[in-house]
């Protein structure tokens, strides 16, 4: 059977990417999702044919030019990927947004970005978008997928999906499809910077189709044939944009659409992907409930598992220390525990890619020791975001593999990771600050991580140099935006923020003094601080003003619990620089325990 995957290397642009395996593969099935509780499927020619036809309708209707800003804003479905496509076919500039995104977050990325136009999934998603746009400094029209007839009523213009096809069915593929270059930017995707206002990363076809090819070579190795991937992380963010489009195109693979996260276990049974990305907050949570499921088993499959999660991590640091006797006993757990576990993902997984955040070493090695493979990958949005991988021959949990194909590392003298090659983006967009201080003359990223090499030429990490909190989801949180929208609320002196790795934000809190002293004297309560902390009642009242706080903030941005310090951050107790910021490091050493303790 000739092999599905193409030759990103030799690859024009990404949407001729898209079409030439779209004449291939034609009427095979390629985008599924859930309609009236089944999957159904488009072909790929039905799928080109609305990208042909949304493209020339962005131009009938919407007036649409190359290099013109059009956001995205939806759940992943279909239409989705549509309509990326479609932008990139008449050269304009596709801006995935998130769907947690409040008007604020939307009015920056408006102001910022120029766009003349939101495609947006759904009546509920377009009202803070219509709502940012009416403050916005520049005019904006929004296509609405679904039920565009309920879009709340307002000065701004509203158009029907369906409608945008009918303006451009029977039309030609536009000229851009065949003149657009590598090097040409075609998307710009936001990423929170340290001063918090989110960053426009300007990428281009080239550097999207050098992280297809890459990422073909490291999973060359499984043996590519007619692969199945489930998406379900936000195609906003760089990981499932190129993951979760571009990857399968070039691998001429199938995409299913999860229904929503809470069903994503349900929905791997249906559609028993050969691939799967996520992050590792997906890995972790799947661990959890593994662990949980066995509580009601009996004692001997509980002490069965166990023997099969002591041999395997045993087979994987030590592969040459199991016993005659050891390896006879782990070829039984393999029979009567691996075998079901990854049934329940199910049966044709070749393996789970994680990328996005850092992987626990533990959580890598739970699911290592169970029999399902596991690779770990890094990257950044400034990348496009793939910069490495394991490759499941040489698998470190340890280490986040060796540079992808066309990509170059080396380790500067402060110890922080560059990488070069095509992959790498034009800039920030509207800030060519940042974008000195990010790239080098000479092309160089500057990762803001801090790590090594090691012998095999694996990437070892072992620091952030900036100061940016990834979450286990891999979205990247400025702290000191978090922290200053919660010190605007009147019982708040000082918050330090913390969640890197962890599934959610959590923070310490000091009081504001003077707020501290009316509570105490309204409450008939103690005035130190130290005893009031005890007080159920005080901290009741800081959480309603951290509750307030996080109306303001995305999702992923609230602060879910705190604990309340018994002293301020100062200068004296080396917890304030004298330019009176925090200094977090030293916040970290007193208060680390009881901030885990609250995960």
């Amino acid at each position: 059977m000739a092999e599905r995957a193409i030759d990103a290397r030799e690859v024009r642009n990404l949407v001729t990417l898209f079409f030439d395996q779209a004449e291939r593969f034609a009427d095979e099935p390629f985008v599924w999702a859930k309609r009236d509780s089944a999957y159904s499927a488009l072909t790929w020619r039905e799928t080109a044919d609305n990208v042909l036809a949304a493209a020339n309708g962005l131009v009938a209707s919407m007036a649409i030019e190359p290099g013109d800003r059009v956001i995205i804003v939806g759940e992943n479905r279909p239409e989705w990927l549509i309509a990326d496509l479609a932008v990139k076919a008449i050269g304009a500039i596709s801006v995935p947004t998130y769907t947690t995104n409040t008007a604020v977050n939307h009015l920056h990325v408006i102001n910022d970005s120029g766009a003349e136009v939101a495609i947006v999934s759904t009546p509920a998603l377009a009202a803070p978008v219509i709502a940012a746009a009416a403050e916005a400094d520049h005019k904006l029209k929004v296509i609405v997928f679904d039920d565009a007839e309920s879009v709340i009523d307002s000065e701004i213009e509203t158009k029907a999906w369906s409608d945008v096809l009918d303006a451009g069915r029977g039309r030609g593929i536009p000229e851009h499809v065949a003149t657009a270059k590598r090097e040409d930017m075609c998307s710009i995707i936001y990423t929170s910077g340290t001063g918090g206002l989110p960053k426009g990363v300007m990428l281009t076809h080239g550097g999207i189709l050098c992280n297809c090819d890459g990422a073909t070579e490291i999973v060359r190795e499984l043996g590519l044939g007619e692969e199945v991937f489930l998406s379900f992380l936000p195609l906003s963010h760089a990981y499932e944009h190129v993951g979760g489009i571009y990857f399968p195109i070039c691998l001429g693979a199938q995409i299913y659409y999860a229904e929503r996260v809470d069903t994503l276990i349900n929905n791997m049974a249906e559609v028993r992907p050969t691939i799967m990305t996520a992050v590792p907050r997906l890995y972790e949570t799947m661990r959890s409930r593994i662990h949980q499921g066995l509580k009601g088993q009996s004692t001997f499959r509980q002490n069965l598992f166990e023997k099969t999660l002591a041999l395997g991590t045993k087979r994987y640091e030590n592969p040459k220390g199991l016993s005659l006797w050891q390896k006879l006993t782990d070829a039984i757990c393999e029979r009567l525990v691996r075998k079901k576990i990854r049934e329940r993902f199910g049966g044709r997984l070749k393996a789970l890619v994680s990328g996005g955040a850092p992987l626990n070493y533990e959580v890598g090695l739970f699911f290592t020791a169970l029999g399902v493979r596991i690779l770990q990958g890094y990257g950044q949005t400034e990348a496009s975001p793939v910069i490495s991988a394991n490759v499941p021959s040489k698998l470190k949990l340890h280490a986040v593999g060796p540079p992808a194909r066309g990509v170059s590392a080396k380790i500067a003298d402060d110890g922080e990771i560059l990488v070069s090659g095509e992959m790498v983006m034009l800039g920030y967009w509207n800030d060519p600050d940042a974008t000195i201080a990010t790239l080098s003359e000479d092309g160089w990223l500057h990762t803001g991580d801090i790590g090594h090499i090691d012998e095999d030429g694996h990437i070892v990490i072992t620091d952030r140099k900036k100061d940016i909190i990834v979450n286990s989801g891999g979205d990247n949180i400025s702290p000191q935006r978090v922290e200053g929208i919660l010190c605007l609320e009147e019982e708040i002196e000082q918050v330090m923020v913390f969640g890197d790795k962890r599934p959610y934000l959590t923070a310490v809190i000091v009081p504001d003094p003077d707020w501290q002293k009316r509570w105490a004297k309204m409450n008939d309560a103690s005035g130190d601080l130290a005893e009031l902390i005890k007080d159920k009642r005080f901290k009741s009242a800081i959480s309603d003003a951290v509750s307030k706080s996080n109306k303001n903030v995305p999702v992923i941005e609230k602060v879910r619990k705190f604990i309340v310090a018994s002293h301020p951050f100062t200068v004296d107790n080396g917890q304030m620089t004298p330019t009176l910021k925090v200094r977090r490091h030293a916040v970290m050493r007193e208060f680390r325990e009881d901030l885990e303790a609250l995960y």
